[in-house]
């Protein structure tokens, strides 16, 4: 008995015949005994997927406020509190909490990729023991069981089939493929066959779509393949997308600054201004705050979630924040074929019968489509050969269809579905031709015979009709119609017939061929014995039909889209070779790169695929582990990949990717919890309008921080010139607190809102080693800071100028100054808002009111500023005066300079880059 705790599990059991895998097991068609069950749990452990390692929830939300901003707020929080200042006390401290609870929730919605796999997995199976069957808890099956299946079943285990009648397996799950997979128990003698090809295996998770089996469990657990893509999950690295690394590397070099910056000009304010060490700490607080942009972070993600209800309403749902920016950067899509790039419905797209092939339009279960011959309109009840054969297909099937809101659907096989639909294109009512001709005897599709016979009863005769693999019909007939005559069949219309279903394979169709035969009169008396015997050979061949799972018809436009936008679509699909290449050229992915199959992929080295994977636009027949690789080369490769699936199988690169987009309809609950985004349509189109939205995204941040940084220098620089011309405090702290909480808050937002610009979708992917601020932004924040601070300082020059000429008593002069600057100061960032709205484009060819939410924004912070200057009690809380129209006059006029300046800038640019652009033509 403890040799076979022994037992080694890990073996190509599709290679072994039904009775050497008993022996490998040590069991039997009569299962395990009780107490072998107990010592192979000991061993191989319960049948269950194992939960990763979880983070608490406090780590989970501490860590969200561990970077070095956070860190200063934090101080400057606690500073303001001890020194009584309340307002700016609660004004920090909320920012910094709101920020940690949006990136708290973003992470814990992240890591229940796992749970989701492991409620895929059937909680009962019906086992035999003993000889005895019994249900039992799917958890307690062990390597040996033999387990009964039956339609409808959930696969418990893995497991080798020993028995199978017409046994079909739903594995879309596990390979992302939709037809049902005919099982049976032949030994497969081929090495490093690729999961979908394993028709002697049984996989936990994938469903039994028809007939019964019976199988010996061969893995459990972890050890299964859903465990294997479990554990690929838990190992999966997340990495940071190119903005959290942007924002983490400048909140560095800003927290340092500030650190610097106040702590430098403080010294200086005491030497030259000889003011008290508490009002110098304050003020030291406030240039600080200043400098760090405190409202970043709430602001950051204020406008990412804007982005995720935009791309809502555009069918993309957003599961994680930072995947909204990196989307802009992404310039290869992994995408699957079957229901993202196709249908999910098979539909016949040319029909070979009476010496004639036809074509047929139509896509999907609609029954609305036309036929054609030789390129010209036809219709089918005037080809008695065509609508024979479409009678012959409809009547030998067991599928059926209903409408429900205008939507056909199929019940039964996706293959005989494209048959019935093909005859209803052609007029025949099929729901009334099967009850006019009811099947009086059936012999059903086996994976040996590959075909499937009935034998229907007409209005004056008896016939039977079949459908199967054409090498196998032809066979089994003895003639041909060919144009309306019935001829016998020579081996030169075999060879023609087979050398047809070829090209149509080759152009991705799926064939199949149709005959029928005369039995017997209806009433003869002797039907029922004659019915019973030979209803399978001297058939006649009538036809073949090649059907296909169609692109969408949204699909090609938008991968012309994405490759106008610089994005490489590549095709990763568990799906034949032949099929895979032909459905790539038809929506223009397979141009000028190659095609590599699992099988190909798995004699490589690490270093051939390495040079192989840029040029490599379709992948055929590829398993769970080749996805994670092609990904990972790709990544490698410093490409921004995202990775679309539905499957379960697709989890682990979905994971991996830098951007994972699952199917919001046909996807699993783990591919849904493993990705980024959800397509909540299913159509690869949504991905082009949530690529623009990204980039938009991405534009309006870049936006946001040039407005904010130029602002913020601005300040900075204007209070150094002041301070450095030995003019007394010119701003007072919560002046500067003001200016940065409400007016940069405000315009913010407003600037997150901002609508996508014509040009984004004719651009390349941004390159993320650019980072958040390129050349010309740090050029444009340098530069328009140093402006406003002229302006802001030559207004309150001007302003001082005139209290001399008017005798004002010096604390009514500084006060009147001061107030001059702090108005001029927010003109020059609110219309330095203005420039920021786009960073190429003129303002004035821009529609005023494109942005509502700015405009609004720009009227509310000019209303709260003409508050604080007026009612008493807010200007002696703000140090301000009230001043006369003139002076507002001058410090709006002040303020538009630095529109006007920009202006002239960005036309400087744009006649630089037209004749650069010529020259390069």
């Amino acid at each position: 008995m403890n040799a076979r705790v022994e037992i080694d599990t890990n073996k190509d059991w599709y290679r072994f015949n039904v009775e050497k895998a008993l022996n490998i097991l040590y069991t039997s068609f009569a299962g395990l005994t009780d107490s072998e069950v107990e010592i192979r749990r000991e061993k191989f452990g319960l049948n269950e997927l194992k939960e990763g390692k979880k983070t608490s929830l406090w780590i989970l939300f501490l860590s969200q406020f561990n970077n070095i901003l956070t860190y200063i707020l934090f101080l400057a929080t606690i500073i303001s509190y001890f020194l009584d200042k309340e307002v700016e006390t609660i004004a920090i401290l909320t920012i910094v909490i709101l920020a940690g609870v949006f990136g708290f929730i973003q992470e814990f919605q992240a890591g229940k990729a796992i749970d989701s796999l492991r409620k895929m997995a059937s909680p009962h199976a019906l086992v035999v023991r003993d000889g005895i069957k019994k249900i039992i808890k799917s958890s307690e099956l062990v390597p040996g069981d033999v387990i009964i299946l039956k339609m409808g079943d959930i696969v418990p285990a893995d497991a080798r089939i020993i028995e199978a009648q017409n046994f079909k397996i739903e594995e879309s799950a596990l390979t992302g493929e939709s037809l049902s997979v005919s099982k049976r128990t032949d030994t497969i003698k081929e090495e490093n066959v690729q999961l979908g090809d394993r028709k002697n295996l049984v996989y936990m998770g994938t469903i039994v779509s028809y007939g019964r089996g019976k199988a010996v469990v061969i893995q459990t657990g972890m050890n299964t393949e859903f465990g294997k893509i479990a554990q690929l999950l838990s190992e999966a690295e997340s990495r940071k997308t190119p903005l959290q690394e942007n924002l983490d590397s400048l909140a560095k070099k800003i927290g340092i600054f500030a650190i610097v910056l106040a702590v430098v000009m403080s010294l200086f304010q005491i030497v030259i201004s000889h003011v008290h060490w508490q009002d110098v700490l304050l003020w030291g607080v406030a240039l600080a705050v200043a400098v760090i942009p405190e409202a970043f972070p709430a602001v950051v993600t204020i406008t990412l979630a804007i982005g995720v209800r935009r791309m809502i309403k555009r069918k993309a749902l957003i599961r994680k924040l930072p995947a909204v920016e990196i989307l802009g950067s992404v310039n290869i899509i992994c995408t699957d074929k079957t229901g993202t790039l196709t249908q999910d419905e098979m539909t016949i797209r040319k029909i070979l019968s009476g010496g004639r092939t036809y074509t047929v339009t139509g896509s999907g279960y609609n029954p609305k489509g036309e036929f054609f011959l030789d390129g010209k309109l036809i219709i089918p009840d005037e080809m008695p050969d065509l609508e024979k054969t479409l009678v012959a297909g409809a009547l030998c099937t067991d599928t059926s269809f209903n409408v429900e809101d205008n939507k056909y659907n199929i019940m039964g096989d996706p293959t005989e579905g494209s048959i019935i639909i093909a005859a209803e294109k052609a007029g025949i009512e099929v729901e009334e031709l099967k009850a006019d001709n009811p099947r009086i005897r059936e012999v059903p599709f086996t994976s040996e015979s590959k075909k499937m016979t009935t034998v229907n009863k007409l209005e004056n005769e008896i016939k039977s009709f079949g459908k199967g693999a054409p090498e196998v019909i032809l066979k089994s007939c003895s003639y041909i119609l060919f144009k309306g005559q019935v001829i016998p069949m020579t081996e030169t219309d075999r060879d023609s017939i087979l050398a047809e279903a070829y090209e149509m394979g080759q152009e991705a169709l799926r064939v199949l061929a149709i005959s029928e035969k005369f039995i017997c009169d209806k009433n003869n008396p002797e039907a029922e014995k004659i019915i019973e015997s030979d209803v399978e050979n001297d058939m006649i061949f009538l036809g073949l039909v090649g059907m296909i799972d169609p692109p969408r018809l949204e699909v090609k436009k938008a991968i012309d889209t994405c490759k106008h936008a610089g994005i490489k679509p590549i095709m990763i699909t568990g799906d034949h070779k032949v099929t895979a290449m032909a459905i790539a050229k038809e929506l223009g992915i397979l141009t000028h790169g190659s095609a590599i199959s699992g099988a190909e992929l798995e004699k490589m080295s690490d270093e051939e695929f390495e040079q192989r994977v840029e040029n490599t636009e379709v992948y055929a027949r590829i398993s769970p582990a080749h996805k994670l690789k092609i990904v990972d080369a790709l990544i490698k490769k410093q490409n921004i990949v995202a990775m679309t699936g539905d499957g379960v199988n697709d989890a682990p690169s979905l994971k991996k990717a830098d951007i994972g987009i699952a199917m919001g309809i046909t996807g699993t609950d783990v591919s849904k919890q493993a990705s980024d985004m959800i397509l909540t349509d299913d159509n690869f189109a949504s991905i082009v309008s949530a690529v623009e939205e990204g980039r938009t995204v991405f534009e309006n941040i870049r936006k946001y921080m040039i407005y904010l940084f130029s602002g913020n220098m601005g300040t900075v620089f204007a209070i150094l010139i002041a301070i450095f011309i030995k003019i007394a405090s010119a701003i007072e702290a919560v002046q500067i607190l003001y200016i940065n909480f409400l007016m940069d808050g405000i315009l913010a937002i407003a600037l997150g809102v901002e609508p996508p610009e014509e040009v984004l979708m004719h651009r390349k992917p941004r390159n993320v080693k650019e980072g958040l601020l390129n050349k010309f932004s740090l050029t444009y924040i340098v530069v328009i800071g140093i402006f406003i601070a002229l302006v802001t300082i030559g207004v309150f020059y001007y302003a001082h100028l005139r209290t001399i000429e008017m005798g004002m008593e010096e604390r009514a002069a500084q006060r009147y100054d001061n107030t001059m600057f702090f108005l001029t100061l927010i003109f020059a960032r609110l219309f330095n808002g203005f420039n920021c709205r786009s960073l190429s484009q003129s303002i004035f060819k821009m529609k005023l009111l494109g942005n509502k939410t700015f405009i609004y924004s720009f009227i509310t912070a000019i209303v709260l500023t003409i508050l604080i200057i007026y009612i008493p009690t807010l200007n002696i809380a703000f140090f301000t005066v009230p001043l006369s129209l003139e002076d507002w006059l001058i410090s709006a006029f002040g303020g538009f300079l630095v529109l006007g300046i920009v202006e002239i800038w960005k036309s400087l640019r744009r006649k630089r880059e037209k004749k650069l652009s010529a020259i390069s033509d």
